[in-house]
């Protein structure tokens, strides 16, 4: 396979995973906010930190309010990470490979590329529009996921995009995770049940609340939670499970020796914290060195796969620089 159409692969579903979790980072943020304990607050601008976007949204932006910060990750085509942008370069990249996919994979591609069109405007009217088109992202984009999984031959091109996936997904698993750690409690302790309810959210946007209650306990509680979501490896969302799969992908590609490396010094580095121990407030720093390590598993493979003889920056690189 031709390192320009693997590069594709992998970005077409790294774009649509990109889009997908920013959707359940908006939504699941927004029921943090609403399930505040008493005395406590959160600052939308946090949410531009979590995402690693800061200097891009303060060139366009004067104030970080809500309804910017929304405008910025939803529809801001000059922001090359907002849904909008996602979908968009996901389409583009699927167009021009048409060929190695299920046919019906460009059709559902390019119709939530239209259906964003029509009503990503809808999310500037207020909290529940802006659920309910986020909520249509996310089925329409599992619904795209399902059809490439379940009709692809498990070769080459299967491979990048179900590597690609995993680490756009466990990154942004942790920024979801992340989003709590911003949550400035009150110095008077609040209630088990409102920290609770903060937590719950995380699970929510994580579709992970059943499998933890099944798997872990019906009491929900952050560090339990935090031991579920990012180390369980059986739950197709957490960290620890995504590793595993970028392992079993890579062993399936030809000179994987480095990107290998790379991802299990990722996960024996993420199987030693410990977050029993950790506080609240120092939870940012840990995730910061799982996001750290996710993003050496992607320049380890992007120097392997699509640019071993040249010194091209990385679409994500270029992306960046926009």
């Amino acid at each position: 396979m031709l390192s320009r159409v693997a590069e594709n692969l992998y970005w077409m579903t790294r774009y649509l995973e990109r889009a997908e979790n920013t959707a359940r980072l908006i939504n699941g943020t927004s029921q943090v906010v609403l399930d505040l304990p008493r005395g406590a607050s959160f600052h939308w601008d946090t949410l531009i930190s979590v995402v690693g976007l800061d200097r891009q949204f303060h060139e366009l932006y004067k104030d970080a309010d809500e309804d910017s910060v929304m405008r910025f990750l939803i529809l801001d085509e000059r922001n090359p990470s907002s849904i909008v942008s996602c979908i968009r370069h996901a389409r583009e990249n699927t167009r021009t490979f048409r060929e190695v996919l299920p046919a019906e994979s460009w059709e559902r591609i390019n119709a939530l590329h239209l259906f964003l069109q029509r009503h990503a405007p809808r999310t500037t009217h207020g909290r529940l529009p802006r659920y309910e088109v986020l909520n249509e992202v996310i089925e329409r984009r599992q619904s795209i996921i399902g059809l490439l999984m379940g009709s692809m031959s498990l070769d080459i091109a299967y491979q990048f995009i179900k590597l690609g996936r995993n680490i756009e997904r466990a990154d942004m698993s942790t920024r979801i995770v992340d989003v709590n750690s911003a949550v400035l409690l009150p110095r008077e302790g609040s209630t088990e049940a409102e920290v609770e309810r903060l937590w719950m959210g995380t699970l929510s946007a994580l579709s992970a609340y059943q499998m933890y209650r099944r798997h872990v306990s019906v009491h929900v509680r952050g560090r339990q939670v935090l031991e579920f979501v990012l180390k369980d490896p059986l739950f197709p969302r957490t960290v620890h499970h995504s590793l595993n799969e970028m392992e079993s992908c890579l062993i399936a590609l030809p000179n994987h020796e480095k990107p290998l490396l790379a991802v299990r010094d990722a996960r024996e580095r993420l199987l030693r914290i410990h977050f029993d121990t950790i506080k609240l407030g120092d939870l940012h720093q840990s995730l910061d060195g799982v996001e750290a390590d996710l993003g050496a598993i992607h320049e380890a493979v992007s120097k392997q796969y699509f640019h071993l003889y040249q010194d091209t920056p990385s679409q994500l690189q270029a992306a960046e620089q926009e």
